[in-house]
């Protein structure tokens, strides 16, 4: 009997529908002679840091670094009852071989191989590597199982990825928040992220706007020709003045034809910022919904990082683009002939292959209309990206009319499609959602323009001029459209051109790693569904301020996905990146210099009663002690205790403001330890020889 463990619940009873295994159980199926069952998502986690050692549930400096010799690993308690199952099921004596049906990518291979090793299985296993949860792509999947030894490469990479997120979110968290005394977050993708958003809100904060003046000539039936920008108002008004008393005359005609190719077909990245930029939707909700309409057997896999399709899928993309322009109300009753050329790249397609509507979308009616409206917006997209993707090229005629008029230039342009292609499938997908979701700027310029037939030499009516003042703008605040992007293209510059993944993150990972910004309070959402726009708050903004460029820089995280790539492919050696990434974390923790602004920064949540002498940052009334804000530092001065022992009354804020300022207070009722007598004495601030400070008494 076989035993096929799928990643998700519901990608596992559509597998069990296919295979015709139809006998409930609890947390599987069975029948056949093949029982299915499924993870709930990771299983298996890394052990915290705690599960090493007792006291790591401390935060402390000098146990920085934390890099495990050995590496553990905990069940999820949130699973345990379903982890329970799998493993009793693997350990079956009527199981005698297993089918690994996780997600096919890096983050699928490792929920099942960390289930396998905790389970301490040892039964043979094969893997079902599929793009489509269509019934005839998992009975081709089953007919065509591969060894699991051909995805120890990828298991590698995946490995690699999680340990190295542990070492560094883990030490750099650890580090940083004992450093400024507030619980900072940290990432290896997270933070080069963060950065991104806040050096874009400086970039805005900083902007000065600068007035600049043009003047218009109308010219008749709506037409109207510019100026170049004008700095001096004086220049501009005589400008407008010359121009009402003199005739115009088209001095140039240039007309060009541009084409516009189709756009590719998407990959998770494109889709979720095309998802933001239309609907609103974030990139996580995208993701949501994508992996919905998968496991409906609508959608091809999400999780992609290629934009094109292999060879042996040219062969149905026209019935299969047919079918689908016959079944979107915008386009139905045209014909429709697929142009697959662009979208066929073997060598652009690693894993999976673009996102693209199954072959038995356009069939499952009523399973289309059953969606919620954002899931169907969304398959929407895919289909009509499809449609586009597999049109000709719009071709445009773009015409500058260049007027003369009062010795100066004026400029008026236009355009008219001579070919819609692609566009006219667009311009219908958008004029049927338009009443919902009105179009933003770039969309209107996008249109045909109406223009005047003129010639070279013609002379035109006396043109009416008016000044016209304007302001340069600030760059746009972040959205999750320009922020994908931005993550996506970061330190492409810097890498080969032949490089299979650039940018930070990872198609897969980039919208969880954009909610992690927001759950720890880096970053916030802000504005309307359309135009909502990632801020990030005051202690995002105090976070990069302090780090080092390194742990900020988009390169080096883009770097390390670029060597998980290489591991994946075989051509560098797991041990030699973790070998680096423990160097790494090594050197990072050696620095413990606090920022000089610091306190600016990070201010303290509790009232500053002076600094600390012996870091400089705040020192706060705490129900015990007055302690310094700094963790890592470990100044403290006890209100009670030591020499303070049945005193009359405990330590001030005023004590420890004159102890730290001028380095002694004089208090009464102090009580002696042997023989209980009162006393006075003045205190003075000393530290032994662990550098730990107590109160030195000294009497008149």
């Amino acid at each position: 009997m076989e035993l096929i463990i799928a990643e998700k619940p519901s990608v596992g009873r559509t597998i069990a529908a296919v295979l015709g295994v139809n006998e409930n159980a609890d947390g599987y199926m069975q029948g056949r002679g093949m029982i299915v069952t499924w993870c709930v998502g990771h299983l298996v986690e890394l052990a915290m840091p705690e599960d090493y050692k007792a006291e790591y549930a401390h935060w402390r400096y000098q146990d920085l670094p934390i890099i495990p010799e050995k590496w553990k690993y905990n069940i999820s308690p949130e699973s345990a009852k379903q982890f329970g199952i799998v493993s009793s099921l693997m350990k079956d004596e009527h199981v005698d071989g297993i089918i690994c049906a996780t997600d096919a990518g890096r983050e699928g291979e490792l929920i099942f191989r960390l289930v396998y090793q905790m389970a301490e299985c040892r039964k043979p296993v094969r893997r079902l590597w599929i793009s489509s949860m269509e019934a005839s792509a998992i009975q081709e999947g089953f007919h065509s199982l591969k060894s699991m030894s051909a995805y120890d490469n990828l298991y590698q990479a995946a490995l690699c990825r999680a340990q190295a997120d542990w070492l560094i979110g883990m030490n750099a968290t650890r580090l940083y928040s004992l450093l400024y005394g507030s619980t900072l977050h940290i990432g290896r993708v997270m933070t080069p992220t963060l950065a991104m958003l806040t050096e874009r809100e400086d970039s805005i904060a900083n902007f000065r706007p600068e007035t600049f003046y043009t003047v218009k000539l109308n010219l008749g039936d709506g037409q109207q020709a510019h100026s170049n920008r004008i700095q001096d108002l004086a220049e501009a008004r005589s400008l407008m003045e010359s121009c009402n008393q003199s005739n115009a005359i088209v001095k140039r005609v240039e007309r060009r034809q541009k084409t516009e190719n189709p756009p590719l077909l998407y990959d998770l990245t494109t889709l979720q910022r095309d998802a933001n930029r239309v609907f609103g939707f974030t990139a996580q909700q995208t993701l949501e919904y994508a992996q919905s309409l998968y496991e409906k057997r609508l959608l091809t896999y999400p999780r992609t990082d290629s934009r094109f399709l292999t060879h042996n899928a040219e062969s149905g993309l026209q019935e299969l683009a047919s079918r689908v322009n016959g079944t979107l109300p915008y386009t139905s009753g045209s014909e429709f002939t697929a142009e697959a050329g662009r979208v066929i790249n073997d060598s652009k397609v690693t894993d999976h292959h673009a996102i693209i509507p199954t072959e038995s979308m356009p069939n499952q009616a009523a399973a289309i209309s059953a969606l919620p409206s954002c899931v169907a917006d969304l398959l929407n997209l895919v289909c009509v990206r499809l449609l586009c993707a597999l049109s000709q090229p719009r071709v445009l005629e773009e015409t500058t009319y260049t007027v003369e008029c009062a010795g100066r230039e004026f400029r008026l342009k236009g355009r008219k499609t001579i070919q819609p292609g692609w566009y006219q499938v667009w311009q219908a997908f958008r004029d049927s959602i338009g009443s919902r979701v009105p179009r933003d700027k770039e969309e209107d310029e996008t249109r045909d323009t109406e223009l005047p037939d003129w010639k070279e030499g013609d002379e035109l009516p006396l043109p009416r001029a008016e000044l016209a003042e304007g302001k340069t703008t600030p760059p746009a605040h972040h959205t999750e459209d320009t922020i994908l992007h931005a993550m996506e293209t970061a330190g492409a510059e810097d890498m080969p051109d032949d490089a299979e993944h650039k940018g930070i993150g990872t198609p897969a990972t980039r919208a969880a790693i954009l909610e992690k910004l927001l759950e720890t309070k880096l970053v916030e959402r802000t504005g309307d569904r359309r135009k909502r726009v990632l801020i990030p708050t005051a202690k995002g903004k105090a976070l990069t301020a302090v780090l080092p460029a390194r742990l900020c820089s988009a390169q080096l995280t883009a770097d390390w996905e670029q060597r998980l790539k290489r591991i994946e492919n075989g051509e560098e050696k797991p041990e030699d990146f973790m070998r680096d990434i423990r160097a790494w974390v090594q050197e990072l923790t050696k620095d413990t210099t606090r920022a000089e602004n610091a306190d600016a920064l990070f201010a303290p949540m509790r009232q500053k009663i002076c600094a600390c002498p012996r870091c400089g940052a705040a020192i706060t009334d705490h129900a015990k002690g007055f302690m310094c804000e700094n963790r890592i530092c470990g100044f403290v001065l006890w209100k009670t205790g030591g020499i303070l022992t049945g005193a009359e009354h405990p330590l001030t804020a005023s004590d420890v403001k004159a102890l730290v300022e001028k380095g002694s207070v004089f208090k009464k009722g102090l009580v002696s330890a042997k023989s209980h007598i009162k006393y006075n004495a003045t205190l003075h601030l000393d530290y032994n020889e662990n550098g730990k400070p107590f109160l030195r008494p000294t009497f008149k």
